[in-house]
């Protein structure tokens, strides 16, 4: 559900008989840099990019691409001029004077580098058309770096990858010299930042947890989720077990998580304007009710207690809410791979309509599938709430104490009945959002302290910046982000990449045996129906009937069926189905028969989800 990010890749490699390079085509490192004439950031890189020169010799070979500081007329006639003459030597002749001539380009200096390179004189034959060539390239090599993912300049890329660290020589060595830990953490920001990386995660947690149940690995695999866990203090003692531990206290992340997009949907996001937000909350309600009321009419309350059965009436009754939840991570995988066969809207969509979705599933888990109340201990709950939204309204910024409340919270909440996961969505609602910072001031002030320690000469250089000058800079660092969002920037990868696999882990095991499919059939039956046609049947009724009614408007960017396709992924009710099963089911051969139930409705929802998306794609080709 996070926001798209941009590439991290060049979009074309380096063609010696294109780009502008210094060094041997062989070479084994190549540093790609985008800059721009114009700024004083490339201007410095200028001389760091010397720097390793000298360092790498012949193991490095260097490539400028343009990439004009924006608004910047200056910076646009520099790029054309170097471009208007075809010979390497005089482009990097103009290159070097123009990014040592002054600490503000202007257009005197441009007459002055003509005139001291005596330019003047150059009667190219075809001079518009040199001109034109000249215009061309730069414009070629602005798309080149919008493609590539480039924001500022200079950026560069080290054999092909964008290097977001710092610019100092040590640090640009480091990369380009590849050491393990740069290349592990370069291997892992780039599976992070691949958008199906997180339903992969959880599609071999899963794949784990079933193989390690069928071995003979499977009664001490399944034993270990069972140990008891908690602190005992005199004689009172607060235990739970390790799969407990995990639903209950590990999923709060996730959970806070969930809150925290929500809010930044509402406020910031794809939900907080009318028009946009009805047709996802409309195909959200759909797909929770349909599947709900489909289930109900196709599952029977309970199969027939026999004599000695510790089972009871009714219990399959309670499942009701097993299919109305849709796993995002999943969902958006699938979409993401299958590229541009899916319009961008369309992802946009289900992920507002996921969002609805985990608003829906925390109420039914609330208000369903929580234990008996104990009113003292949800009292204690409301009254650390309230003091949450007190430090909310006191403009308390700082992270430590909502984390603190939070723990309280949930101790509050659990011992209330209600489900503990709740208190990751009450504690994100009073993570504080502020306005955004004055960015050109904080640029400034930190401009200033800089430079005020560069002056302190050889002790800088010996030890560092200075305590008070590093509080300064992390007061400045702090203002750029609310706290709501830098804890869902810390959080999010946290929670796709180590909850919600090991809550995989813990959950998804289920013993495959033939008496779980003979006295479970219309348990299975139903709940995968419930998937695979209540959640597309959901969709479209809802959202048909939103457009008719006039609540909600269509985009023209993805048609019905497309809908529809997304209608038939959000049947993949993995993660949340699974938690709601582990409630809704406390026998273990009916929790082993919905798993088995979710697992293959869940599959054959993506299948029909992807056909559908795929031939639509295809029928859009054959009839433009």
């Amino acid at each position: 559900m996070n926001p798209e990010l941009p590439p991290n890749h060049l979009d074309k490699p380096v063609d010696d008989a294109y780009d502008h390079t210094l060094g041997p085509a062989d070479a084994e490192i190549t540093l790609v840099e985008y800059g721009s004439y114009a700024d004083a950031p490339s201007r410095s890189a200028h001389e760091r990019v010397a720097e390793l020169r000298s360092r790498f010799g012949n193991r490095m070979r260097y490539v400028f691409r343009h990439r004009p500081l924006a608004g910047s007329k200056i910076a646009r006639r520099a790029a054309e001029l170097v471009e208007s003459h075809n010979n390497s030597g005089r482009f990097w002749d103009l290159h070097v004077a123009l990014m040592s001539r002054s600490d503000k380009l202007s257009a005197d200096d441009l007459c002055t580098i003509i005139s001291d390179l005596k330019l003047e004189g150059n009667k190219e034959a075809g001079q518009e058309e040199t001109a034109e060539r000249a215009r061309d390239r730069v414009e070629a090599d602005i798309a080149s770096a919008n493609a590539s993912g480039v924001i500022v300049t200079p950026t560069f890329f080290i054999n092909g990858r964008r290097y977001d660290g710092p610019w100092d020589v040590r640090s640009l060595s480091e990369a380009m010299l590849g050491s393990l830990g740069h290349v592990v953490h370069a291997a892992a920001l780039d599976f992070a930042k691949w958008a199906p990386s997180t339903g992969i995660m959880l599609l071999l947690a899963t794949a784990l947890a079933v193989v390690l149940s069928n071995s003979a690995l499977g009664p001490d695999f399944n034993e270990m989720w069972e140990q008891r866990l908690g602190i005992t203090f005199q004689h009172s003692a607060f235990e739970l077990s390790l799969r407990h531990w995990i639903n209950d206290g590990l999923l709060v992340i996730f959970f806070l998580v969930v809150g925290l997009e929500i809010k930044r949907e509402f406020t910031v996001g794809h939900l907080a304007e009318r028009q946009s937000a009805m047709l996802p909350i409309a195909a959200a309600i759909g797909g929770m009710a349909v599947p709900a009321l489909l289930y109900l009419i196709l599952v029977p309350s309970g199969p027939p207690m026999a004599p000695g059965s510790d089972g009871t009436d009714g219990a399959w009754s309670y499942g009701w809410g097993v299919p109305m939840a849709t796993d995002t991570a999943f969902a958006i995988a699938l979409i993401a791979m299958m590229g541009k066969r899916v319009p961008v809207e369309l992802r946009v969509f289900l992920t507002a309509a996921a969002i609805v979705d985990d608003i829906g599933a925390i109420i039914v888990v609330a208000i369903f599938y929580s234990g008996e109340l104990h009113i003292a201990y949800l009292g204690s709950a409301v009254a650390i709430a309230g003091l949450l939204a007190l430090l909310n309204k006191g403009g308390v910024y700082r992270a430590s104490p909502y984390v603190i409340l939070g723990i309280v919270l949930w101790v509050f909440v659990y011992a209330s009945g209600i489900h503990a996961t709740l208190a990751g969505i009450i504690l994100a609602l009073f993570i504080p959002t502020r306005p955004p910072p004055n960015l050109r001031a904080l640029m400034l002030q930190a401009d200033a302290i800089l430079t005020a320690e560069t002056r302190r000469g050889r002790e800088v250089m010996h030890y560092g910046p200075s305590e008070p000058a590093l509080e300064a800079l992390d007061a400045i660092h702090d203002r750029l982000e609310s706290p709501a969002a830098r804890m869902l920037r810390h959080l999010a990868p946290r929670s796709s990449f180590l909850v919600l696999p090991v809550f995989a882990l813990a959950n998804a095991g289920v013993v495959v045996e033939t008496s779980v499919f003979s006295e479970h059939i219309p348990l299975m039956l139903g709940t995968a129906t419930a998937l695979v046609i209540g959640k597309p049947l959901g969709f479209i009724t809802a959202t048909v009937t939103a457009v008719r009614l006039g609540f909600a408007i269509k985009p023209d960017a993805y048609s019905w069926r497309q809908l529809g396709g997304a209608g038939a992924l959000a049947g993949i009710g993995f993660t949340m189905s699974l938690f709601i099963a582990s409630q809704a089911f406390p026998e273990v051969s009916d929790y082993a028969a919905a798993k088995i139930a979710i697992f293959g409705g869940s599959i054959l929802s993506a299948i029909i989800g992807v056909a559908i998306l795929w031939n639509a794609q295809a029928e859009e080709e054959k009839n433009p």
